[in-house]
C-alpha cells in the first residue's frame, strides 16, 4: 500500500519523473537535464531562496518588536534597544548573504553541463 501512496506522490508531483514498481522496488529512471528543465531548476531555486529572505526577514520583524515592546515595558535602557536592533540587522544581512551565496553557487551547479 505504502508503495503505491509513494509511487503516486512521485508521479504527482513537479519532478517529472514516472516511477515503475515491480511490487518490491520502486525504480525511477532520471533523464539527462535539458537546457529547459535546468532553467525550471534554476528558477525554482530562485523561488525557494526568496522563500527564505522572507522568513529571515520575519524573523527580524519578530526581534525588533519584541525589543520594542521590552523598550516599552522598561525592561530595556535605548542603548540596549539600539544595540539589539543593530546586531538584529547585522545578522539579517550575514543570513540574506548566505541564501545569495548559496543559490549562486546552486545556480551554476544546475547550469553546468
Amino acid at each position: 500500500m505504502q508503495h503505491k501512496m509513494f509511487e503516486k506522490s512521485l508521479r504527482d508531483s513537479d519532478l517529472g519523473v514516472n516511477p515503475s514498481n515491480d511490487g518490491n522496488v520502486i525504480r525511477i529512471v532520471i533523464p539527462q537535464l535539458t537546457e529547459e528543465r535546468r532553467k525550471e531548476l534554476v528558477k525554482r531555486a530562485h523561488h525557494v531562496s526568496e522563500e527564505a529572505r522572507t522568513a529571515i526577514r520575519q524573523v527580524r520583524r519578530d526581534g525588533n518588536e519584541k525589543l520594542k515592546k521590552m523598550l516599552k515595558g522598561h525592561e530595556i535602557s535605548e542603548d540596549d534597544e539600539k544595540r539589539g536592533l543593530d546586531e538584529i540587522q547585522k545578522l539579517t544581512d550575514k543570513h540574506i548573504d548566505e541564501v545569495a551565496s548559496v543559490l549562486k553557487h546552486k545556480e551554476t551547479d544546475i547550469m553546468e553541463v
